[in-house]
């Protein structure tokens, strides 16, 4: 018997107690389908709390239900929430009366004998009891949802500031890509007229700048920050409510009237005396009473509480569409970035293609300039250049002179004809793409 494991739910739906005497390696589903037969709420509805606010973890066995601490396992206690429901109905109907203490509320006045007067009296102080210790476990039941509530909070910080870091990283390239290709786009124009010029690559930097300008509303996350802070301060509102403050000292000191008012008759002597309850009954009425209001205002906040947590889980849906739309404009302004810049290079290239190969048209134009010249016109000895009859003759070697500067001269027109026509290929390729 001391081995077993016993697990207590309290239903924080109905304010009832169920136990469970649990299986070895049970499964925690399994351990939900019985909770659904007793309590009514499916599995897929029910939200199973620790006292620290942690929830169960479908992927351990239900043992982890019961946990060994210093009040031993038969007094710890989980805490069940019905996820379908935000608004509670609270207050439930307090414990019923056993029959002995319910005769004598219901005439105080009865004289009753000592000895049986302290049966009576000792079941009517366990019934106030009863009633403090009810509004203690519902009032850990709520301190445990109020736990739950800023764990979710914690991990809505968290995204919110995951989105922020990734809206200000977004908003800050943006501003570098308007500015760059604004100066690009003007220093396209300027060499226009004498340059290098593409419409097709001049529009596509007009539609990336107006694609850029779309992205901009993946950045725009307003709307989100504005729930996000309203959610906040109602959240704060609610941990410096009084009712997220244990509420029970008036019952507790109703509590101490009863054991008082018992001790006091236990003292009294077993004799043929008689008395009435009417201090007693005074105790357990304003007991029930005082317990219908702290459950009354138990019940409205604990409602409070989880309608905060269910804006929560509404709005971390919104907030991780929001941070994929940021990180998916993000990606295409840099893929936009890196294609105008492979764009740039390209022309940077073909206009150094072009540059050389007018070098190498004037430097070929020199040469044939001045070889022939050289050939044609061959210096006398005393430096002048006499004509003479003869000297137009081409001699043996000067007709070999004359042939290698025409191979070499054809030579440089084929250079100059393949270097034309690869700058052609790279224009045309350019605009295509």
């Amino acid at each position: 018997v001391l081995f077993l494991q016993i697990v207590h739910i309290l239903n924080m739906t109905s304010a009832k107690i169920v136990s469970f005497l649990l299986h070895p390696e049970e499964s925690l589903h399994s351990l939900q389908n019985r909770i659904e037969f007793e309590t009514g709420i499916s599995t897929g509805n029910q939200e199973l709390l620790l006292e620290t606010g942690i929830c169960l973890d479908p992927r351990k066995p239900a043992s982890q239900c019961v946990i060994d601490g210093v009040r031993g396992w038969d007094s710890y206690m989980v805490y069940l929430f019905d996820k379908s429901k935000t608004v509670y109905d609270g207050p439930f109907a307090s414990r019923s009366l056993s029959d002995c203490v319910n005769y004598i509320v219901q005439d105080s006045k009865i004289q009753l004998p000592i000895p049986q007067l302290r049966k009576v009296w000792a079941e009517a102080v366990h019934y106030v009891i009863g009633l403090k210790e009810d509004y203690s476990r519902l009032f850990q039941g709520q301190r445990a949802a109020m736990l739950s509530l800023l764990r979710y909070n914690a991990n809505l910080i968290k995204m919110k500031n995951n989105m922020v870091s990734a809206s200000q990283q977004l908003k800050a390239k943006l501003e570098f890509f308007h500015q760059s290709i604004r100066l690009d786009l003007e220093r396209y124009s300027d060499q226009m007229a004498y340059g290098i010029s593409s419409e097709k690559m001049l529009k596509a930097w007009k539609e990336m700048e107006e694609k850029a300008s779309q992205c901009a509303q993946a950045e725009d996350i307003g709307y989100l920050d504005e729930q996000i802070m309203a959610l906040h301060t109602e959240i704060v509102e609610l941990q410096k409510s009084p009712y997220a403050r244990r509420q029970g000292e008036v019952m507790e000191s109703l509590e101490q009237r009863a054991i008082d008012l018992y001790k006091q008759l236990k003292t009294r002597p077993p004799d043929h005396a008689y008395s009435d309850s009417t201090d007693m009954v005074k105790i357990i009425v304003q007991t029930v009473q005082s317990q219908d209001r702290v459950l009354k205002e138990l019940f409205g906040h604990l409602s409070k509480l989880l309608g905060c947590k269910q804006k929560i889980i509404d709005l971390l849906p919104e907030i991780e569409v929001a941070l994929n739309n940021i990180k998916e404009a993000d990606n295409s302004v840099m893929q936009m970035q890196g294609k105008r810049q492979r764009e740039i290079w390209h022309l940077l290239k073909i206009a150094c293609t072009q540059s050389s190969s007018r070098s190498l048209v004037s430097s070929s134009l020199e040469g044939t300039a001045s070889t022939p010249a050289a050939t044609w016109l061959p210096q006398s000895s005393s430096g002048s250049t006499a004509p003479h009859p003869l000297c137009s003759l081409a001699a043996p070697e000067d007709g070999e002179n004359f042939a290698d500067m025409i191979r070499e001269n054809v030579n440089y027109l084929e250079l100059f004809s393949s270097i034309l026509q690869e700058v052609r290929q790279e224009q045309n390729s350019m605009m295509v793409s």
